[in-house]
């Protein structure tokens, strides 16, 4: 159906091929630990979401959207890159001082923009070094960046009155507001007052919110004010607030004339936080299951929606499969940049996806983290079957995601010759993907490298 109805709305206003118009705008909006049931688009019937909603009338919203990995760095890392974390060497969360980071020889799809002649900017958490604003390891800009505001972690104290945020270098000191308005603000100060108007850019807004430590504005709790338990108002309320830091920018390039040629995505780095009965990480899964650092629906499963005007029906849905190294894949064919050819690409370009068409994969979608649940270390899947690992390699669950969304029925035992297929298939990704990765993570959280007798 959404076929016809595309084809009809193109026909009537129009349409053109990807590549005569000129090139698009990007934005990318990456929220930190929402959960797949966050938003009232995606059937929270409490938590007022009004921008993010209206957004999923304006193109199309994905109800199989992945994160590639079930915790921040590794999933950051893979949207710039493309790449499955452990094969560009982001293959866990990052601590302060800590020596892994986004090597400097991956190539990142804001540097094929700004080799393209595109004005780039990064606003908001970073989280993909440990040695921040320093020499030691590569920063923003060193990553395509040409304006950056930036931290290297969470805001802190919290998301309000933050005093740890960086502009190109130079410390910002304490600021007056709330995380997410506040990086909006600046993406849109960019927008309006820094950037070069005679190119294409490239914006990318990654929020804090609703990461810990959570901390809402008045106003945002004000529709939760009948809810007892304060925890919950603050995450509620912290959703209400990244969603208005969401409007500030859609609104901007409203007002700028930008709306019609910029490409809008919208997704999170992972599931939420905690178990969900306590404190403020309050985040739905919608019923997956698992939360952030499971490699079950709950910890990977995010929201994903794509807005192109005159390109992605209005108010279309999707179940076709897409993760987050998707978008480095399908920025580069909206722009016209050709995928780098010596290297493996994990992602695929979306845009079959925006008509409702299946992607072809070359390699499967994957997933390891190094904090996961023993028994969910990691996970692959192809078309509706889905592999989960343990940590030591020797121990599989299989599902049928499609009908068994909620991963309840285990067919290991029932479809042996489906399990050998997948586990075949599955060290045949790993080991892959260990032959370009790092060596720093062995012996880490009880992992290894996988073995010939492991398969």
């Amino acid at each position: 159906m959404n076929a016809i109805r595309l084809a009809i709305y193109c026909l009537l206003l129009g349409h053109s091929s990807l590549h005569s118009a000129p090139p698009p705008n990007v934005v990318i909006f990456l929220v930190d630990d929402m959960g797949w049931g966050d938003l009232g688009c995606y059937g929270n019937e409490i938590i007022q979401s009004p921008h993010l909603d209206k957004f999923a009338t304006e193109g199309i919203r994905f109800t199989q959207c992945y994160s590639a990995c079930g915790v921040c760095s590794p999933s950051r890392s893979s949207i710039l890159t493309g790449r499955t974390p452990y094969r560009n060497g982001v293959w866990r969360w990052i601590p302060g001082g800590h020596s892994c980071h986004l090597r400097e020889s991956e190539i990142t799809f804001p540097e094929l923009l700004r080799e393209k002649g595109y004005d780039t900017c990064h606003v908001g958490k970073w989280h993909l070094n440990g040695h921040f604003n320093s020499t030691k390891q590569p920063q923003p800009d060193d990553h395509g960046y040409n304006h950056w505001m930036a931290t290297q972690n969470n805001a802190a104290p919290s998301h309000k009155n933050p005093k740890n945020f960086v502009l190109n270098g130079k410390p910002m000191g304490l600021l007056e507001g709330y995380a997410a308005p506040l990086v909006a603000q600046e993406g849109v100060r960019w927008l309006k007052e820094v950037r070069d108007r005679d190119k294409p850019f490239l914006l990318s807004v990654w929020t804090h919110e609703p990461h810990l430590p959570i901390e809402s504005a008045e106003e945002f709790m004000e529709p939760y004010l009948n809810i007892k338990d304060e925890g919950i108002r603050q995450h509620h309320g912290n959703i209400t607030q990244l969603d208005h830091a969401f409007g500030i920018v859609m609104k901007a390039l409203d007002k700028l004339g930008l709306q019609d040629n910029t490409i809008v995505f919208f997704t999170s780095d992972n599931g939420p936080e905690g178990k969900g009965n306590k404190g403020r990480t309050r985040g739905s899964t919608g019923g997956l299951r698992g939360r952030k650092r499971d490699s079950h629906e709950g910890g990977i499963r995010v929201a994903g929606m794509v807005r192109w005007p005159d390109k992605i029906m209005p108010g279309s849905v999707s179940d076709v499969p897409v993760i987050g190294s998707d978008i480095f894949s399908t920025v580069l064919d909206v722009t016209g940049i050709p995928l780098p050819e010596d290297r493996t690409i994990d992602g695929v370009s979306m845009v079959p996806a925006f008509d409702d068409n299946p992607v072809k994969r070359p390699v499967p979608l994957f997933w390891r983290n190094h904090i996961a649940p023993a028994t969910s270390h990691a996970a692959l899947r192809i078309g509706d079957w889905k592999l989960i690992s343990n940590v030591s390699f020797d121990a599989f669950q299989l599902y049928q995601i499609q009908t068994d969304w909620k991963e309840e029925h285990n067919l290991a035992s029932e479809k042996p010759e489906k399990l050998e297929e997948m586990k075949e298939t599955f060290f045949k990704v790993l080991k892959g993907i260990e032959a370009e990765g790092p060596l720093d993570w062995v012996g880490q959280y009880g992992q290894r490298r996988v073995t010939e007798k492991s398969n």
